[in-house]
């Protein structure tokens, strides 16, 4: 059986978003489409229905397949963090690579190893 769909991570990646463009609840209400009552009610841990998630889904470029179980990656986090730090156009390569260390500096640090299976 899979496991279901990670709302709460993918909020968090949504809240994370809204941060980092620096954009009011109100405007990403008026960007997507999604109600400001359905955005209040995913802050208390509600799911949207499927047009609200598809619409943030595209605001925001996080691909909600991402977020679904429990699903086999072929690139190593830290490779996927790189990937995406140097595809930020407001990233030079010397950001790109102090934020890449400080990544996996606390990444090594707290990475745990995999129960036995």
């Amino acid at each position: 059986m899979s496991e279901p769909f990670d709302f709460l991570s993918f909020h968090r990646a949504v809240v994370a978003t809204v941060a980092a463009r620096g954009v009011s609840w109100k405007a990403v209400s008026e960007e997507t489409g999604v109600s400001q009552s359905t955005l209040s009610r995913m802050s208390s841990g509600r799911q949207p229905d499927a047009a609200s998630l598809t619409a943030l889904s595209a605001w925001s470029g996080l691909n909600p397949v991402d977020f679904y179980g429990l699903k086999a990656r072929d690139a190593e986090p830290l490779a996927m963090v790189s990937t995406l730090l140097r595809s930020d156009p407001h990233l030079d390569d010397e950001g790109a690579d102090a934020l890449e260390a400080i990544i996996k500096t606390a990444y090594e640090r707290f990475r745990r190893t995999p129960p036995e299976q």
